[in-house]
C-alpha cells in the first residue's frame, strides 16, 4: 500500500493496477510521498461512493453534521505537527506557513459547522389567494473539489467544508504536488466519524490529471465543481463543465496591486508589502505582485522596504525559523529568475535578491517597472515584487486595474474616506484599506473577478454556491381556473 492510498468509501485502496507516483522534496530531491496513481476507473468509483452516501448524509440533521465538523476541526488542529512535516517535505513550506494553514483550516471547519443551521429559505408573498410560496435551499448531491498545493490544508479543507455543512458529499481531487497532505485531510474527516463515502480522496499522477478530471466532471452524480488554481487550468475546467451544464466555482490567479499614496504610514505599508509579497515565497493567490507607489514617497518607501526585506531569514524550512523557504520546484525558481532578468534588461532596478540555492531564493524587489516588462502583466508566483511609480491617485487606479486579474488589492492612506472611495474603483473581489493583500477569514465571501474567477467561498455566499434554491408552494384554498362555466370537476 502506498503512503497515500486512495480513500474510496470506507476503504483505503491502491490504484487499479497498483500504479503509484512519487512526490519529491523540492529542497533535497528525496522521496517525500509515494501515492496511489488513480485511473479514470478509480475516479468513477470515488464518485459512485459519494453518490451512495448522499441520501443518508443529506437527511442527517444540521446539529449532527455540525458535531462531525466540530470534531474534525479539533482533530485537524491536533494533527498540526504532522501537517507541518508533510508540507515541508512535499512543497518546501516553512513551519509558520504550514501552522497557519492548519489553524485557518480548523477555523473553516468550525465556521462550516456554524452554517449547518443557516441553510435557510424564506416565505414570499404571493398574489394568488390562498397560496403560500416559499424558497428552500437543498443540498445538490456530489461536489467535486479540486485544491492546489500552495496552501494545501486551507484550500483542501475549503473545497469540502461548506459543501459538507450543506448536506452534500465530496470527492476531493488531490494535488500531485502534495498528495500526502491532502490525503491526511481525508483521514481527519474519517476519524471525525463522517460515514463512509461522505468524503473521498483521489490522488493521481500529473499526466493522468486531464482524464481524471473529465471523468469526474462527466459523472452524473457530480452536481457542483469547485477549483482553485491557475487561470489557464480554470478555463479548461469551466469549458469541460459547460459541456454538462454544471455550475463551477473558480478561484484562479492574481496580480494583486498595493497602492501606496503620499499620505500613507510608510512603516505600516512596508510591513504589509513585505508580508504580502514574500509570505510563502510569494506563492499565494493574493500575493502582492505590484506596488503602485506615488512618486513623492517612492524613494523613501523603496529604501525602507529593501532594508526591511534584507532582514528576513531565508533557508531550508526544515532547518529552523526562516521566513522564506523553498519554492515548489526548480521550474518555478527558473521562471522567477527569467522574469527578473527580463525586467533588469529593460531598465528595472533590482533591490535585494541574489543567487539562489536550488529552490531556495532570496526576496527580490524590482523598482521602476514599466508595461514593456514581462513581470508587469505576468503572474510571478514567486519571491519577487515589482514597484511602479505613479504621479497621482488617478494614475494609481489606472495601473491597479491594468491587468486581466482581479482577486485582491490594497490601498495605504491615512485618509480612510479616500481609501474607501478608491477601493470602490478597483476591479477586484477583495480590497483592504491599510492592510495587506494577503488576508483570509473563514466567514468572508472569498473570490475574484475578471480572470481571477467567479463565485464566492465562505459564509452565506458559499452556502448559495453549494445548494439548490427551490420555489415550493402550498395551496390552502380550492383552485380557481379560467375554465368555461359549464365545465368543471364533480
Amino acid at each position: 500500500m502506498p503512503d497515500a492510498p486512495l480513500m474510496i468509501g470506507e476503504r483505503d485502496l491502491p490504484a487499479t493496477g497498483n500504479a503509484t507516483f512519487e512526490r519529491r522534496n523540492p529542497v533535497t530531491g528525496e522521496v517525500a510521498t509515494r501515492a496511489a496513481a488513480a485511473t479514470e476507473q478509480d475516479a468513477i468509483a470515488a464518485a459512485d461512493a459519494a453518490a451512495a452516501a448522499f441520501p443518508a448524509w443529506s437527511a442527517l440533521g444540521p446539529n449532527a453534521r455540525r458535531a462531525h465538523l466540530l470534531k474534525a476541526a479539533d482533530l485537524l488542529a491536533a494533527r498540526t505537527p504532522e501537517f507541518v512535516r508533510l508540507m515541508a517535505e512535499e512543497i518546501g513550506a516553512t513551519a509558520a506557513w504550514a501552522g497557519f494553514n492548519a489553524q485557518l483550516a480548523a477555523s473553516m471547519l468550525r465556521e462550516a459547522a456554524a452554517m449547518t443551521t443557516q441553510v435557510t429559505g424564506e416565505v414570499i408573498p404571493s398574489d394568488k389567494p390562498g397560496c403560500i410560496a416559499m424558497t428552500v435551499r437543498q443540498p445538490v448531491g456530489v461536489v467535486l473539489g479540486m485544491a492546489p498545493w500552495n496552501a494545501p490544508v486551507i484550500l483542501g479543507v475549503r473545497a469540502l467544508a461548506l459543501p459538507l455543512a450543506c448536506g452534500n458529499t465530496v470527492v476531493l481531487k488531490a494535488s500531485e504536488h502534495c498528495p500526502g497532505t491532502h490525503r491526511l485531510i481525508g483521514q481527519v474527516m474519517r476519524e471525525a466519524g463522517l460515514p463512509p463515502g461522505v468524503v473521498n480522496v483521489v490522488t493521481h499522477a500529473a499526466e493522468d490529471a486531464p482524464g481524471i478530471v473529465r471523468a469526474l466532471i462527466a459523472h452524473r452524480a457530480v452536481r457542483r465543481i469547485n477549483f482553485t488554481g491557475s487561470t489557464r487550468v480554470g478555463r479548461i475546467i469551466a469549458q469541460e463543465a459547460a459541456k454538462h451544464l454544471k455550475p463551477v466555482l473558480l478561484e484562479l490567479g492574481g496580480k494583486a496591486p498595493m497602492i501606496v499614496l503620499e499620505d500613507a504610514d510608510l512603516d505600516e505599508a512596508v510591513k504589509a508589502a513585505a508580508f504580502g509579497a514574500f509570505m510563502n515565497q510569494g506563492q499565494i493567490c493574493m500575493s502582492t505582485e505590484r506596488l503602485v507607489v506615488q512618486e513623492g514617497v517612492a524613494d523613501e518607501f523603496a529604501r525602507r522596504l529593501a532594508a526591511f526585506v534584507a532582514t528576513l531569514p531565508v533557508g531550508d524550512p526544515r532547518g529552523g525559523n526562516v521566513f522564506l523557504g523553498s519554492v515548489v520546484d526548480e521550474a518555478a525558481a527558473a521562471r522567477v529568475e527569467r522574469l527578473v532578468r527580463d525586467a533588469v534588461g529593460k531598465g528595472a532596478r533590482l533591490l535585494g535578491g541574489g543567487p539562489r540555492r536550488g529552490t531556495i531564493m532570496p526576496a527580490s524587489i524590482l523598482d521602476h517597472v514599466t508595461p514593456g516588462m514581462e513581470i508587469y502583466s505576468e503572474e510571478s508566483f514567486g519571491p519577487v515584487v515589482c514597484m511602479i511609480r505613479v504621479k497621482d491617485e488617478e494614475e494609481a487606479i489606472r495601473i491597479a486595474n491594468d491587468t486581466e486579474y482581479g482577486l485582491s488589492a490594497a490601498i495605504f492612506t491615512r485618509d480612510v474616506a479616500r481609501g474607501l472611495r478608491l477601493a470602490q474603483r478597483i476591479e477586484s473581489g477583495i480590497c483592504h484599506v491599510n492592510g495587506p493583500t494577503v488576508h483570509d477569514e473563514a466567514q468572508m465571501p472569498f473570490g475574484g473577478v475578471k480572470a481571477s474567477g467567479y463565485g464566492r467561498f465562505g459564509g452565506r455566499a458559499g452556502v448559495a454556491e453549494f445548494t439548490e434554491l427551490r420555489w415550493i408552494t402550498v395551496e390552502t384554498q380550492p383552485g380557481r381556473y379560467p375554465f368555461p362555466a359549464e365545465t368543471g370537476a364533480h
